[in-house]
């Protein structure tokens, strides 16, 4: 009975890191083995068995924690199982923001016979998939074709004959939209039929799947999500000339389609499971709509117009063939752009009505001077979100339900809209209180091209319209705005302790609080000046914190706006006030930051 008493080992389950189970082990040995382990020094065969044992624990335990950790969204760390969680939530990770913008286009045609005016025979089109890069190297496509004989397009006298000042060459200018990135093409190989099908496309930088086409010549579509049986195709409008609108939508039901899935590293297209032998999958309408002669019966009781396709495997899946596979890949680097930043051409595709009849040299020379200048930045979002930025929108994606109610739907939508539409780095959505109806005013701010506030361009703008279009209610308004920049320095002096070096001292504050806020503020969010002492309290070498005081950087590359400091304090002066269409940024650490050290 004494025996199997001895046997009950005290174990403390609490215990589950190296130093708590060997001090554990240590105890057992030395309580229930004292003859047997004697020896527990460090060089001892006893402290090597304890330190294992201790060791093989210790890695259990973080095994443990971190699996029960990564198994639930709001505890998750790992990137890769955050977007697995939010897949499952319905969000869907757009991978690298695209810029958009726009761009100054100019061409050089020879004059008329008569001198008045261009040739309009050598006016051309510029093709959409135009590429352009900027002086730093990256490259930038154009979205639509471009027409130089549009009556709108600007025309001026380029050369004139010297000796009779007849012009010989006009110039053109004209506009277009432009995305950073560059057109790929990679064709993959498919055996035999396999059910849901992943293809790994591969290159991380890859913002938008343009087409997908395999050997018969069939095409595949990307869709939201597999059950999707209705695309809305871009058509070329035949009556483009009389109503200036360039493409028609055209709803299409389609069997062959595919979605996109992203990790850090790749892009694969997965398909459903469906043969491309099957047959009568297209649903008939008239099983219940028409009365059929000699037919007393109904073979369906509902009719979803919706829902055309009876095949409920998710689409055909590609076998036995060869995909072509044509994508945008953005730039790895940041995408935005200043001013002037685009200024060459490196292929421009050319179009015109005959060219059979157009001299060769000529049409060469218009190539060789085709020239591209942007007028305005080219922005957009060029940071991606972190883990945590990630997690709050998987929280607002889920209530959101693929609809626009309340206005953090309208928000969390905004930030879903697909990355080859462009992105945006904040957005706030607020009622507006002069309106008498449902108007809301939307609040978007970009990057430029060194990560610092700039407001967003109208080509994002436009995007956002129509992307939300889709979602928001019926009898919703919404103004899309530009909200204040406030730039803001911050002075501060601190005390140092006694014997620490005081440059190391005031280095370390700077440093600290420049890592801080290296974070962008929200819009409307406050800034808490209580945060500042604290964050400098923790600094090392720092007794105490004497003053911290905010001022107002306003001119040269700064923001225009103005904001009063001592009225917008709060009442025990612990934070900032904001207003709601504001946004604070500190824009150059290193200079707004400054302080002093007693």
């Amino acid at each position: 009975m004494a025996d199997d008493q001895k046997k009950i080992l005290p174990i403390d389950y609490t215990h589950r890191e190296f130093n708590s189970i060997r001090q554990d082990l240590m105890e057992i040995a030395e309580r229930f083995y004292p003859d047997t382990f004697q020896d527990f020094s460090e060089a001892s065969f006893g402290s090597i068995m304890l330190d294992a044992t201790a060791y093989v624990g210790d890695q259990l335990s973080l095994y443990l924690d971190y699996n029960v950790n990564e198994a639930f969204l709001d505890t998750a760390y790992q990137r890769s199982n955050i977007l697995r969680h939010g897949r499952i939530m319905g969000y869907k990770d757009t991978g690298r923001p695209s810029t958009y913008g726009q761009v100054a286009l100019f061409v050089m045609v020879p004059a008329s016979a008569t001198g008045i005016g261009p040739d309009r025979r050598y006016i051309p089109i510029l093709k959409k998939g135009s590429r352009f890069t900027s002086q730093t190297g990256l490259s930038f496509v154009l979205l639509e074709n471009v027409d130089f004989s549009a009556p709108q397009n600007p025309v001026v006298i380029a050369q004139s004959d010297q000796s009779t000042n007849a012009p010989t060459q006009f110039a053109i200018k004209a506009y277009g939209n432009v995305v950073s990135g560059y057109f790929s093409r990679k064709q993959i190989t498919i055996g035999p039929y396999e059910r849901y099908l992943n293809v790994k496309i591969g290159s991380a930088n890859i913002s938008e799947i343009i087409s997908v086409v395999d050997s018969e010549g069939n095409d595949y579509f990307e869709v939201d999500y597999l059950s999707q049986d209705i695309v809305f195709k871009e058509v070329a409008n035949e009556n483009f000339k009389n109503d200036n609108v360039p493409s028609v939508i055209k709803p299409v039901l389609i069997s062959r389609k595919f979605v996109v899935e992203r990790d850090r590293s790749n892009v694969y297209l997965q398909f459903g499971s469906g043969k491309a032998d099957e047959t009568g999958v297209i649903a008939n309408p008239q099983n219940v709509a028409l009365e059929i002669f000699g037919k007393d019966y109904v073979t369906d009781t509902t009719f979803d117009p919706s829902r055309l396709s009876k095949n409920e495997s998710f689409g055909f899946v590609p076998a036995n063939t060869t995909l072509t596979i044509t994508y945008r890949t953005t730039n790895p680097a940041n995408s935005n752009v200043a001013v002037g930043g685009i200024n060459k051409v490196a292929n421009a595709l050319l179009e015109y009505e005959d060219q059979t009849s157009l001299s060769l040299p000529t049409l060469q020379n218009i190539r060789n001077n085709v020239e591209v200048i942007n007028e305005i930045p080219i922005v957009g979002n060029v940071t991606s979100p972190n883990s945590a930025e990630i997690k709050r929108r998987i929280f607002d994606t889920f209530p959101t339900q693929n609809r626009a109610v309340t206005q953090a739907d309208y928000e969390n939508l905004t930030y879903r809209m697909p990355a080859k539409f462009g992105s945006v780095k904040r957005v706030s959505t607020q009622k507006d209180p002069n309106s008498l109806k449902r108007n809301l005013n939307m609040y978007v701010v970009s990057e430029d091209q060194y990560g610092n506030l700039t407001k967003t361009n109208q080509t994002i703008k436009n995007n956002i319209k129509t992307w939300l279009n889709q979602y928001r209610m019926i009898n919703d308004t919404i103004d899309i705005l530009d909200p204040y920049i406030i730039n803001l320095g911050i002075d501060f002096v601190v005390k140092a302790q006694a014997g620490a070096d005081k440059y190391d001292v005031l280095n370390r504050c700077i440093n600290t609080i420049a890592s801080k806020y290296n974070e962008d503020f929200f819009i409307g969010e406050p800034f808490y000046i209580s945060e500042v002492y604290e964050t400098l309290k923790n600094v090392n070498g720092v007794l105490d914190v004497v003053k911290v005081k905010l001022n107002n950087k306003v001119g040269g590359s700064y923001a225009d706006t103005i904001l009063q400091i001592n009225t917008n304090l709060s009442s025990d002066g612990s934070y900032l006030m904001v207003p709601n269409n504001g946004i604070v940024e500190i824009k150059y650490p290193t200079q707004d930051i400054r302080g002093k050290i007693r």
